[in-house]
C-alpha cells in the first residue's frame, strides 16, 4: 500500500476536504456579497483577512497528479509556496515517503493556517519530511535550499508567482519541475508568470494542464534562467 492510501493519511485528507466543503462556500458567498455591496477592487490586505478561514484545497485529481509527479521525478528537495491547511503538502510528502528520500520545504504566510497544516502533517505521520516556514515567501525561501530544488509547487498569492520563481531560479537543478496552480481562475494575476515560462528563450518547456482550476507544468532543462547566466 502506498502512503497516500494508508488509513492514517486518508482519514486526515477526508476530514480536511469535508471541512473545506462546509466552510469555503460561505466564505466566498460573503466576499461576493461584500464586493457587490461596496463595489470596486479589494486590497491584498482585505483578501488576506477574508480568506483566513478558507481552505481552497487542491482538487483530489490535482493531489494525485502531484503524488505521481513526485514519485516519477524522485526529487531530493521540493518547495511549496502557499501551504494553506496542508492538503498538497500531504500528497507531496506521501510520495517522498514512498520514494524513501527527499524533503519538502513549505511556506505559509497565515499563522493560523500554518499551525493547522503542522497539526495535519503530524496527524498523517509525515511531519518529519516537512520543513514548514511561516511568513512571507520572499523572505522564508532565501535560505536553506543549498542542495538545489528539484520540484516547485506555486499555490499561494498569484501576483507573486513570478517573483517567487525568480527567487528560486538560482537554486533550480537541471530537470526541475515547476507546477503552478489556479491558472485559469485568476488569469489576470498569473499572466506575467505564464508569459515568462512560455517565452521561447525562457529555458522552460511549459504546457497547460486542464485539471480543476488549471495548472501550468514547466520543465526546466538547464536549471532555470539564473543557471543560464541571466541572473547573478
Amino acid at each position: 500500500m502506498d502512503s497516500l492510501s494508508t488509513p492514517q493519511v486518508t482519514r486526515v485528507l477526508d476530514r480536511i476536504y469535508r471541512e473545506a466543503e462546509r466552510t469555503d462556500p460561505a466564505v466566498f458567498d460573503h466576499i461576493i456579497a461584500e464586493i457587490e455591496r461596496t463595489g470596486g477592487p479589494k486590497s491584498a490586505q482585505y483578501w488576506a483577512k477574508e480568506l483566513d478561514r478558507a481552505y481552497m484545497p487542491v482538487a483530489p485529481d490535482v493531489g494525485r497528479l502531484l503524488y505521481i509527479l513526485t514519485r516519477a521525478r524522485r526529487p531530493r528537495l521540493i518547495v511549496e509556496f502557499g501551504t494553506s491547511f496542508g492538503i498538497s503538502a500531504i500528497h507531496l510528502a506521501s510520495a517522498l515517503r514512498d520514494n524513501g528520500a527527499g524533503r519538502l520545504v513549505c511556506t505559509e504566510l497565515n499563522p493560523i493556517k500554518a499551525a493547522r497544516a503542522r497539526e495535519n502533517l503530524r496527524s498523517t505521520g509525515l511531519a518529519d519530511l516537512v520543513d514548514l516556514r511561516e511568513g512571507d515567501a520572499l523572505q522564508t525561501l532565501t535560505h536553506g535550499l543549498d542542495e538545489g530544488v528539484d520540484m516547485v509547487l506555486l499555490d499561494g498569492w498569484k501576483e507573486i508567482y513570478l517573483p517567487v520563481l525568480q527567487l528560486l531560479e538560482p537554486r533550480l537543478n537541471p530537470g526541475a519541475l515547476v507546477i503552478a496552480d489556479d491558472t485559469t481562475v485568476y488569469p489576470e494575476s498569473v499572466t506575467p508568470y505564464l508569459e515568462y515560462v512560455r517565452e521561447e528563450e525562457s529555458g522552460y518547456l511549459s504546457v497547460s494542464v486542464p485539471l480543476d482550476d488549471g495548472l501550468e507544468l514547466s520543465f526546466c532543462a538547464g536549471g532555470g534562467r539564473a543557471r543560464a547566466g541571466d541572473a547573478p
